[in-house]
């Protein structure tokens, strides 16, 4: 008995060095590029173990919890860091990065999520990057949720190391991701005597091993289920078109956070500002009194597909998620989402206007 999923024939190296050309074409990034063979936490922190140790000193940007995450990896390499928090609701500003290099005019490495879907901020990376630039830091950056819904441009915005994954705006699968490296970045890899070697977290090996030899032997057996998503799902974007992709993302969480704020049941932005919502996820408060997991419980017993999520940890009570990112990013999934939660909350009692939320949806889609 065949099956088309398990009698594939083994992925050349040059197709896998073809995919990650076609990662490279999306950043716009003439930097190396590797995939790694693993969800992005594997580049995320093989980075960060790399490029920073004894001797580094980070301002790690907290805007939701995987800021938090690389805070406590940077510490673990050695590093001593500075963090620089802002409330959930809200971006970081460059100025705010400059006060913190006039500060401690030490710092040597910077750490940023560009976009948290868990608390749907994004952060404006390009004027963060100037400021990154005038300091001469090592510029890391978690682009894991923002590629495809926004630009991600590593080369223009002087990011060194910037980590993408496929499962959110990209639509694509999450076992594998990729990160693009400059040359600076490598060389300061190589000066760490700390960087993993003869690790699954070393990208030093996968550099001299693969990318150094010319990209003709994979080191190992990839992840060819994975890798091959990921290529389909890399063609499909540049079928459809990058800018058409990333409109459908503002234009879903335009008609979120539009709608939510029609649909009334005290339902509002949990993002103050609209410039700092994120395309790739819209976060809604509840009001004082309603739970926000016990709502997204009801929405869901109506359709389990639908994009809805409560926060995480302590935002369980206070937030809901809609995740419009990828095949979620349609006007059907905003008007389902809205309409489950206006269900949700009338059945609590609360006053809420659904043909509102659906012409405040319809309207900013547009």
């Amino acid at each position: 008995m065949t099956h088309p999923f398990l009698d594939l024939p083994p992925l050349s190296a040059e197709r896998f060095a073809a995919i990650e050309d076609g990662v490279a074409r999306l950043l716009d990034t003439r930097q190396d590029v590797l995939i790694t063979q693993g969800e992005a936490l594997l580049p995320l922190e093989g980075a960060i173990r790399a490029a920073a140790g004894p001797g580094t000193v980070a301002l790690n940007v907290i805007t939701g919890p995987y800021g938090q995450t690389f805070g406590d990896w940077l510490r673990d390499a050695g590093a001593t860091v500075h963090d620089l928090s802002v409330p959930f609701h809200t971006a970081v500003t460059a100025g705010r990065i400059r006060e913190a290099f006039a500060e401690h005019p030490e710092i040597d490495f910077v750490s940023l999520v560009h976009a948290e879907a868990a608390t749907g901020n994004t952060n404006p990376v390009a004027e963060i990057g100037e400021a990154v630039r005038e300091q001469g830091a090592l510029f890391y950056l978690d682009a894991v949720a923002s590629v495809g819904a926004e630009p991600v441009l590593p080369d223009a915005w002087g990011v060194d190391l910037c980590v993408i994954g496929a499962q959110k705006a990209m639509g694509g699968p999450a076992g594998v991701s990729a990160i693009s490296v400059s040359e600076r970045a490598w060389a300061r890899m190589a000066a760490n005597p700390a960087a993993p070697r003869r690790s699954y977290l070393s990208l030093l090996d996968w550099k001299e091993r693969w990318t150094d030899a010319g990209r003709k032997v994979l080191p190992h057996a990839p992840a060819q289920l994975e890798m091959l998503a990921l290529q389909a799902c890399l063609e499909r974007i540049e079928s459809e078109g990058l800018g058409t992709v990333m409109a459908r993302h503002r234009r879903a969480a335009r008609a979120t956070r539009a709608g939510a704020v029609a649909l009334g049941g005290g339902l509002r932005p949990y993002v103050h500002q609209e410039r700092d919502a994120a395309p790739v996820a819209t976060t809604l408060r509840v009001p004082s009194g309603v739970v926000a997991s016990q709502v997204v419980a009801r929405a869901l017993r109506s359709d389990p597909a639908l994009p809805l999520a409560a926060g995480g940890g302590a935002l369980a009570k206070e937030m809901i998620r809609v995740n419009h990112y990828g095949r979620d990013a349609t006007p059907g999934a905003v008007q389902g989402s809205l309409a489950a939660l206006g269900a949700a909350l009338a059945e609590q009692g609360l006053t809420v206007d659904p043909a509102a939320a659906r012409r405040g949806a319809e309207d900013a889609w547009r």
